[in-house]
């Protein structure tokens, strides 16, 4: 067993785990089935189907620009586990509001319920990395985060699956009981009172994220690590807009496919999260991060590749999952996504765990939570970018290859925090 699993058996990191692992399986088993139900059993316009998803998405997102200062302010003010045991016996409510409007075919509650469990991820967020180096020792602290990364990207893949499997009566009913056994597990995890002097409370949202972002982005090294995070998550945003349309336009296939291409993308993260643990050794370093990204977006001009030279199914028609596994040009584009992924997971983990161990443990929260605010700004700028290449009629298969160029900006940002912080084994001062 490798020093990152060992981990999974000690009371220090397996509470936290299991309890984010459910939280983040519930949070897309809900999410997907409610768009699915919408889809399949309220709506019959795409138009309106599109406008739901948009709606739920913002709903769900909104939050984090919101609330995120008041998130790390409180996480560093009070005790990190007492914080987690509220945040889910609130997720209890939350689920039981979404389970009714699943049962019900209710609308408003279920937006109702996305932007509470928008809210509780706000929350819940900022602790689940701020925690690591609380508990965790110096050199385990990057391994235990690319286990919760690579859990994170596994639940997501679980409850996007199982919710198109089962109905929403079930949904409604296991949602209910994942929260349950969420908050039992949170009941586990260690006391972590604030190692410091507590914060002032600024209760002003939006002076406070204003104060919170420039307070840590003047920090040339969090600057460029937020940065470079921001910039991955703009692309993945991108990448989640297109994939769809990729795998029903140009790959000719069905839903089977898709979901495919979504477990493939999923255990891809996962794998990445884990594998640059073992490159670095438990060390916290951007060394791979540049030569990650770019690897990426080589991956991103393969699959361009091979969606060009794909050979559409008949008119009419869609591949089925055995159709396109069995097609000449399925086995690039395979491993095209998995490249994907795995150089994405490979190329995110060292940076959070960056900004975790390279503050005050006392800030751990707060510079969390300021990425936070600037990571779903990027996400929504992604999504606007991928809505303008749908207007201007740009192809998939060129946006990906658009996406790639983006790639080469957030590897200059990973030499230049890498050229800063580790290059020569130099200390990651505030000058640095």
């Amino acid at each position: 067993m490798t020093p990152s699993f060992r981990l999974l058996g000690t009371r220090r990191f397996l509470p936290l785990f299991a309890t984010q692992f459910l939280g983040a399986f519930n949070d897309n088993l809900f999410k997907q089935a409610m768009v699915l139900f919408a889809t399949y059993s309220i709506f019959s316009d795409p138009k309106k189907e599109a406008a739901f998803n948009a709606v739920a998405t913002g709903l769900f997102i909104l939050p984090f620009f919101l609330l995120s200062a008041l998130s790390g302010q409180l996480a560093d003010a009070h005790d990190k586990a007492r914080i987690i045991r509220l945040v889910k016996l609130a997720e209890i409510a939350i689920m039981l509001v979404g389970g009714g409007g699943l049962l019900l075919g209710n609308v408003p509650l279920m937006l109702g319920a996305i932007l509470a469990m928008g809210i509780h991820s706000t929350f819940f967020g900022p602790i689940k990395y701020a925690l690591l180096p609380q508990h965790l020792e110096g050199d385990e602290v990057l391994g235990g985060t690319g286990l919760v990364e690579a859990s994170t990207y596994c639940a997501i893949l679980a409850g996007t699956i199982l919710a198109g499997l089962i109905d929403s009566r079930a949904t409604a009913i296991l949602v209910i009981v994942i929260a349950l056994l969420g908050w039992a597990t949170a009941r586990s995890v260690p006391p972590a009172p604030p190692p410091g002097e507590r914060p002032h409370l600024d209760l002003h949202i939006i002076r406070a994220s204003i104060r919170l972002v420039s307070g840590t982005m003047h920090i040339p090294r969090l600057f460029l690590a937020i940065c470079a995070i921001s910039f991955f998550w703009m692309i993945g945003s991108i990448l989640i807009i297109q994939f769809p349309p990729l795998v029903k336009n140009v790959f000719t296939a069905d839903k089977q496919v898709a979901s495919l291409f979504l477990a493939i993308f999923s255990i891809g993260v996962a794998i990445g999260s884990v594998l640059i643990n073992r490159l670095l050794n438990g060390r916290v370093s951007a060394r791979f991060a540049p030569a990650s990204i770019l690897a990426m977006a080589a991956a991103l001009l393969l699959m361009g590749f091979a969606s060009h030279n794909w050979s559409p199914a008949p008119a009419g028609e869609l591949y089925n999952l055995k159709d396109f596994v069995a097609h000449p040009g399925a086995p690039l584009a395979i491993i095209a996504l998995f490249g994907i992924s795995v150089t994405g997971g490979m190329f995110v983990v060292p940076l959070y765990a960056f900004l975790t161990t390279t503050v005050e443990v006392d800030h751990t929260a707060r510079t969390v939570a300021a990425n936070n605010i600037v990571n779903s700004g990027a996400m929504v700028l992604g999504a606007v970018i991928a809505i303008g290449f749908a207007a201007l009629g740009i192809p998939v298969q060129d946006a990906l290859t658009s996406v790639a160029v983006l790639c080469l900006v957030a590897a200059y940002l990973a030499w230049r925090l890498h050229c800063a912080c580790d290059a020569h084994d130099k200390s990651c001062g505030d000058d640095a």
